[in-house]
């Protein structure tokens, strides 16, 4: 599927769109951008790590799949399927997968850093 299109899709077939192996027992998916708004589902291998990172964007982490302990600034909570993680811009944050999961990551602005140069 070429990634280009997707900011002109209103309605978005999940089985169109390859996961993404970024290694280390963590996939994505880009599921929909436009310059604004951006949704990526990231599937996690338990023990596999999302590492502590900050960055300008706002990011909303729902939980669909799995438990993770998030870490966000100097605080750490086990969150669990149903239970979302809100990191404000440059707060930073990681998770570590406890059990197999996926999260559902809302980025605003989008993360152009996500893309390829095919995409962008």
């Amino acid at each position: 599927m070429n990634y280009n299109n997707l900011t002109d899709k209103a309605l978005i077939t999940d089985n169109d769109i390859s996961w993404e192996d970024l290694g280390d027992g963590v996939k994505r998916k880009i599921m929909a951008y436009n310059e604004s708004l951006m949704l990526v589902k990231v599937q996690f291998d338990k023990n596999a790590v999302g590492a502590i990172h900050q960055h300008p964007h706002l990011q909303m982490s729902y939980v669909a799949e799995g438990s993770f302990e998030v870490s966000m600034a100097d605080e750490k909570k086990i969150l669990n399927q149903g239970d979302v993680f809100f990191a404000q811009s440059n707060v930073f944050h990681g998770v570590v997968c406890l059990e197999a999961g996926l999260l559902i990551d809302i980025f605003n602005p989008h993360r152009e850093d996500f893309l390829s140069p095919s995409q962008k």
